[in-house]
């Protein structure tokens, strides 16, 4: 999962770019530095022929030999990587770089059925995690995504001076990023069962 991710990454000449860009210094260590082993990683991707090791940039995120061989989860390595690396680029050229390829909006609201109310409230995201499971393509995923749920009987809205309410929720896209990033569920917990 890490090398298709990073292999991912490296295919966006934007990201590659602003990686390149990251001030590094001369007493920087490759495995001690985030910047310096990404760029170093991405230099011999773009011109080593061979196999190329991450061991440096592993190193960089503070895993040992037995945490690059614990399966980690691909979005969370994504969201640790992105937030270390939006840490490493502020103050430099390149700020603002994950955000500006990544970074979309949406807006979660609650609309009441029989009385005028409806809250509404923004939102970042940096991938959408879509449901796979019932579903014949990515479109079907995105219907599901914006799938308006009814709030009634058990479930009622508790709407601000008008008490207990049904209403419909659901989630608009304001906002989608250059890269959109779709994280596919494959598996979900059970609660019944208490499994994947």
């Amino acid at each position: 999962y890490m090398n298709s991710l990073l292999q991912t990454l490296f295919h966006l000449p934007y990201f590659r770019k602003a990686v390149y860009h990251m001030p590094t210094s001369n007493e920087e260590l490759a495995h001690k530095s985030l910047p310096l082993a990404l760029q170093s990683l991405f230099y011999k991707l773009q011109f080593n022929p061979n196999a190329v090791s991450t061991k440096d940039l592993t190193r960089s995120f503070g895993w040992d030999t037995m945490d690059a061989f614990t399966q980690h989860d691909v979005q969370e390595l994504n969201r640790v990587l992105s937030e270390k690396l939006e840490e490493k680029m502020k103050g430099t050229s390149v700020e603002n770089t994950i955000q500006h390829l990544f970074e979309g909006k949406v807006v979660n609201y609650i609309d009441c059925v029989n009385v005028d109310y409806k809250s509404t409230r923004k939102e970042t995201f940096m991938d959408l995690q879509l449901d796979v499971k019932g579903c014949k393509d990515i479109y079907e995923s995105f219907d599901k995504y914006v799938e308006v749920e009814t709030l009634e009987g058990d479930n009622k809205y508790q709407a601000e001076g008008h008490g207990l309410q049904d209403a419909r929720k659901g989630v608009l896209f304001e906002d989608f990023p250059p890269v959109l990033q779709l994280q596919l569920k494959r598996f979900e917990y059970d609660f019944v069962h208490d499994m994947m």
